[in-house]
């Protein structure tokens, strides 16, 4: 975790640049307690799982599904899978009680946190590793190829030109798609007499006098990324995770600035017009790994525990509808590279270097 802790507080701040419906009416409710029966806990006899927009898609049915079997078969209870089209609709009705579960990256975890504090962590994807040392995914800033080299200074990237140009963020929810960018972006230019007073906020609209010439919020980080591919705007900034089941690397290094990718052939929606588009890095900044949070409110310790020795369980981290095989053509949410890959139990205060950008 320190490793993880240390590499992302350093080179985020340092890179050069991350209401559902209501409950149903049929459900049950019972009250339960927690293991040491020092307070109760109200119960649904169904789970109810909200997915933010980057992984609602239809693409990924049979990866939710996934998951909804191994929470059913963990604590005997339905689940309910919830999509959404905002990532505040996820954030709310997990920290509100209309979800029991959520897949969420840091930010979102910790504004429903802050909101209920019965919003905790339940699991998190391991790194290559096998664990939380290298448990990240990557923060990009993209323009489309062919015009990457107004974005260097010699033979290196640089972010100085993205000033006054029309810019893509994902969600002001986002870690990925607004927070670690933005944080990266104020850090760099507010070194510069121009922009010394620069905040984040003042990249959440584009104007004639503002950061930003325009800017746009995708929804989800496709949603950013074809902001990009079809010229809305000259830079975005989504991740490499939420992107993967649509676009293959095509020069370069993976994760690294000057990597080219495109769009693949057979790719989904949003992607199915923009076979072969392609995108170049310019900015890559590691993140801390999404997390499945858990309402401890709607849930009682005895299913928590039984929830967390499921994901963390042999049997999961073998399942190849979960953990994607490395050559894998499906969809999924997670992928195998090094076989060591698997869920970990997490503690809130392994998110406190995204609580600290906001400080």
């Amino acid at each position: 975790m320190k490793k993880a802790v240390a590499l992302l507080a350093t080179l985020t701040l340092a890179a050069v640049m991350t209401a559902c419906a209501s409950n149903s009416d049929n459900s049950k409710t019972t009250t339960g307690t927690t293991t040491n029966g020092s307070s109760a806990v109200k119960t649904k006899d169904t789970v109810t799982i909200a997915w933010y927009p980057n992984e609602s898609g239809a693409d990924l049915k049979d990866a939710r599904d996934e998951i909804g079997k191994i929470i059913e078969k963990a604590i005997g209870k339905k689940v309910e899978h919830k999509t959404t089209t905002d990532y505040i609709i996820a954030i709310e009705a997990l920290a509100n009680g209309n979800a029991d579960l959520s897949f969420m990256g840091p930010q979102g975890y910790i504004e429903a946190n802050t909101k209920n504090k019965k919003v905790q962590p339940l699991v998190v994807n391991s790194g290559a590793s096998g664990t939380l040392d290298d448990a990240v995914y990557f923060s990009w800033l993209n323009v489309r190829k062919g015009e990457e080299s107004a974005y260097k200074s010699g033979d290196a990237f640089s972010i100085d030109n993205i000033a006054g140009k029309k810019f893509s963020f994902v969600s002001n929810s986002s870690t990925s798609g607004f927070k670690v960018p933005s944080a990266g972006i104020v850090s760099y230019f507010s070194k510069k007499d121009k922009y010394k007073s620069l905040t984040t906020d003042d990249l959440l609209q584009g104007g004639k006098d503002k950061f930003f010439a325009e800017v746009l919020f995708g929804g989800s980080h496709q949603g950013s990324a074809v902001n990009l591919l079809t010229g809305k705007v000259d830079v975005a900034a989504f991740c490499d995770t939420c992107v993967a089941n649509y676009v293959e690397l095509a020069s370069g290094s993976a994760n690294k600035p000057g990597a080219v990718y495109r769009v693949k052939q057979g790719a989904a929606e949003p992607f199915n017009t923009l076979i072969g588009k392609e995108f170049s890095l310019i900015s890559v900044t590691p993140v801390l790994n999404s997390l499945f949070a858990i309402n401890t409110n709607t849930v009682s310790a005895d299913d928590i525990q039984k929830l967390k020795d499921a994901f963390v369980s042999d049997e999961v981290t073998k399942n190849p509808k979960v953990f994607l095989p490395k050559d894998s053509k499906d969809s999924g949410l997670f992928r195998q590279s090094s076989g060591k890959e698997k869920f970990l139990t997490v503690e809130d205060a392994w998110f406190n270097p995204i609580r600290e950008l906001s400080k």
